[in-house]
């Protein structure tokens, strides 16, 4: 018996990823924003039939991302939202690594995005900017700015006081 996938072959843009598909009130003004913000490119999108946007591909850096609107028929067949409808919060944030932060942030906050932390070296060895997008989304943008081996991760992290699992402990009901 043949595999019926045996023959198909994944598109180069998806091969080696997880593709982000996120949701939002306002897919074009989003389009426009990242466009503005990030220097996405946007590489196609398919009108839904009765307005919006059902779906559309950006790409930021080398990373593409999916979006279309959360109003639109199918998505809300679907049970899709958008961080607004969930009160403004968001069980996700996009990680994007680029190669100057500093410059992004700057552009970002000109295009509307809330700068939640400023770019700042992390002990991790990126320069790191945290950053809401005007739909809600979550984003954290970095650039590396030096190599970190797990021993020296591990050391910054006592040093700062962290010790593994403190954050699971004091997450738990009765803990102290």
């Amino acid at each position: 018996m043949t595999d019926r996938t045996d023959h198909i072959e994944i598109p180069d843009r998806y091969r080696y990823a997880v593709i982000p598909h996120i949701m939002v009130d306002d897919a074009a003004a989003a389009i426009d924003f990242y466009q503005r913000a990030f220097g996405a490119r946007e590489d196609f999108r398919i009108d839904a039939p009765g307005g919006g946007i059902l779906h559309a591909e950006i790409t930021i850096g080398r990373s593409a991302l999916m979006l279309g609107d959360a109003s639109v028929d199918e998505a809300e067949a679907a049970s899709f939202a958008a961080p607004t409808s969930l009160g403004g919060g968001t069980s996700v944030t996009l990680h994007v690594f680029v190669p100057d932060v500093d410059s992004l942030a700057e552009r970002a906050e000109a295009a509307g995005a809330e700068i939640l932390q400023p770019p700042k070296d992390m002990f991790h060895g990126d320069r790191t900017v945290i950053l809401k997008d005007p739909s809600g989304h979550m984003w954290v943008f970095l650039t590396n700015v030096e190599d970190v081996s797990q021993e020296e991760l591990r050391r910054r992290l006592a040093t700062a006081g962290w010790t593994p699992g403190a954050e699971r402990r004091a997450a738990q009901p009765g803990a102290v």
